[in-house]
């Protein structure tokens, strides 16, 4: 069932519970607008990962596409990674309950300051598919952000 949850409570970040839910702007809006749960300056030329005390949970064979919003873009601010590819496993890893992280850029000569309720990145919900003779996988995930790779 895809959903969005808020992070359990040692999850959060900023102390911030009271978050604005994802949610789609139009009829025909493929991502759901991902908002900062608080106020953060992202320095010229630095990264910054905006923690959004949100998780979402996929449907099997579905992972979760995280892109930067198209009015960020226009103010020099991207994603730091380019794309962001959340596995449906992450949602409630032990790490950090599938906290949401969008780590902004700021590619400017000039600090970019987000504000709480700051409409910061979308999601969107996407199919993926799998080789016909692919090896069992049997890797379960551990935690949250890289480890994957652990």
């Amino acid at each position: 069932m895809r959903k969005f949850e808020v992070v359990r409570d040692d999850a959060i970040m900023y102390g911030q519970k009271d978050v604005i839910m994802p949610k789609r702007a139009t009829i025909n809006s493929a991502g759901y607008d991902i908002c900062s749960p608080t106020d953060i300056v992202i320095p010229a030329g630095e990264i910054v990962t905006v923690w959004t005390n949100i998780k979402a949970c996929c449907n099997d064979n579905e992972f979760i596409l995280l892109c930067v919003r198209s009015s960020m873009g226009r103010k020099d601010i991207c994603l730091a990674n380019d794309i962001g590819v959340i596995d449906g496993d992450y949602y409630s890893n032990p790490d950090n309950d599938g906290n949401i992280g969008v780590a902004l850029k700021n590619r400017g000569s000039k600090d970019f300051v987000i504000h709480k309720n700051d409409k910061i990145a979308q999601i969107l919900f996407m199919p993926y598919l799998k080789v016909d003779n692919e090896e069992t996988v049997t890797g379960v995930r551990g935690g949250g952000y890289g480890s994957t790779t652990k």
